[in-house]
């Protein structure tokens, strides 16, 4: 049985909730593959298997997260700096470990994702991912303004104007610190 996922964001693409596995606490970075909640690294792991749907298809193994961990410094890489060569290129090796077969399932044409090592599956499968953000909204792949958080967001609101990983959190302490000025000026 896997411990439920305490991240503060989650529900994102699975790139950008591989990201959001390292976020702030009391402004100190917490990483759910290093011992959060009292997790070992695997456990961590196992929970973000299990909350990205993962879990029934890969294993949560010290190889496993290494793979993941690559893939998470390529992705936050490639999102800090669209323009780096070298990202780009930590991305594509991560792709050379998968690749994606036609098949004809009886709902008609599907795809299905191969791997020679099955241990690169997550990983590959953020970097994917990534890849389908880019190519339907790159514009919508978003880190949150607050300055004191580091979560990412797919910004899926109507105008595309979303500037917070959460409007309860990030978004309300932003109008709060806005309001104590305004009535400190006075």
């Amino acid at each position: 049985m896997t411990t439920a996922d305490a991240r503060p964001l989650t529900g994102e693409p699975v790139a950008l909730d591989l990201l959001n596995t390292r976020w702030m606490r009391e402004g100190k970075i917490v990483d759910l593959f290093a011992g959060a909640f009292g997790l070992s690294r695997v456990e961590g792991l196992a929970v973000w298997l299990e909350t990205n749907g993962l879990a029934g298809r890969f294993r949560a193994d010290a190889a496993t997260l290494v793979h993941l961990l690559t893939a998470r410094e390529a992705l936050a890489r490639a999102v800090a700096d669209p323009a780096d060569e070298s990202a780009r290129a930590l991305i594509d090796a991560v792709l050379e470990h998968g690749r994606i077969r036609a098949t004809l399932t009886a709902e008609g044409p599907g795809e299905r994702a191969e791997f020679a090592d099955p241990t690169w599956g997550p990983a590959w499968t953020a970097a994917r991912d990534y890849l389908d953000l880019l190519g339907s909204a790159p514009d919508r792949i978003r880190k949150c303004a607050s300055d004191t958080c580091v979560l990412h967001f797919h910004d899926t609101s109507r105008n595309g104007a979303r500037r917070w990983c959460s409007m309860a959190v990030c978004g309300n302490r932003a109008k709060a610190s806005r309001h104590y000025a305004r009535t400190r000026e006075r």
